[in-house]
């Protein structure tokens, strides 16, 4: 193969020229991924790589969103979610059980994990589709806009133009894809990526303050009964939430600051207020 044939449409060569590890004779090809759903508009369903799907045909009949979700959480998955309704789409991408971006037809972030649970509840087929951790890692920078691109040492990202997109990881090419941008852009990958929060209209108890009982602020206290008790049931992570409602941060922010998924605090804030700890408002 001649240097021309071995370019890819930016100059990048599509083989490793690395040296080999030791007792390889020749660097590895670097692979060129399919796109799951060529042409797509959202610029993150445009660029995500085909994959089988570990789950199919999920639907709000038999499967709550919400505990499968929670069940992703503790498997720490890596992959993407796909909702099916009619003519419309929502995709959100997981990483390590966290959805961190996604996109609809004409939203992105917090807007489309709402679409994607909305038309899932109102019937929407969902598929889970998983994918190695760096290419998540690389995907989860993919939102609404793609910036001028400055390819540095340890760039992790998601690189498209009109030939095409580079995925890199710790500045390396590590797989590319026939999908590309009208222009040239970048997505850069955070780098640890955060978890997203349902917007106030789907998820209104996130975003407001409570306040804490008696009970609630004897629970915070180390030398009464409540104390022990709450710490034997709910732990550190309880005490860690019910101490952050009394400093009036809300569960979202909580969530947020914490990098917590916030489907994992509904039940403890339900708990909390049947309980008689804290109360609205």
């Amino acid at each position: 193969m001649s240097a021309d044939e071995g370019q890819h449409g930016d100059g990048v060569r599509r083989e490793d020229r690395r040296p080999p590890p030791p007792g390889e004779a020749e660097t590895e090809l670097i692979p060129e991924l399919a796109p799951m759903f060529p042409g797509a508009a959202p610029f993150l369903a445009r660029f995500l790589p085909h994959s089988p799907p570990t789950h199919t045909g999920l639907n709000v009949q038999f499967c709550d969103l919400h505990t499968f979700l929670r069940y992703l959480h503790e498997q720490a998955w890596f992959g993407y979610l796909h909702v099916l309704l009619a003519d419309q789409h929502a995709v959100v991408l997981v990483f390590e059980g966290r959805a961190v971006t996604a996109a609809a037809l004409n939203t992105t972030g917090e807007q489309a994990l709402g679409e994607l649970l909305n038309l899932y509840e109102q019937g929407g087929v969902l598929s889970a589709h998983p994918l190695p951790p760096t290419y998540a890692h690389v995907l989860s920078g993919v939102g609404s806009r793609a910036w001028k691109f400055n390819l540095t040492e340890d760039f992790t990202g998601l690189h498209a133009c009109p030939t095409g997109a580079i995925f890199y990881a710790g500045g390396e090419v590590v797989a590319t894809m026939p999908a590309a941008l009208p222009y040239e852009g970048a997505f850069p990958a955070p780098l640890r990526p955060q978890t997203l929060i349902l917007p106030r209209s789907l998820a209104g108890w996130a975003h407001q303050q409570y306040t804490l009982t008696l009970r609630g602020r004897d629970a915070l206290n180390a030398i009464t009964d409540i104390h022990r008790s709450f710490r034997l049931q709910h732990g550190t992570g309880g005490l860690g939430f019910l101490r952050a409602l009394w400093e009036k941060l809300t569960p979202a922010e909580y969530a947020m600051r914490g990098d917590l998924a916030l489907h994992d605090l509904e039940p403890l804030l339900r708990e909390f207020l049947k309980t008689g700890l804290v109360r609205d408002g």
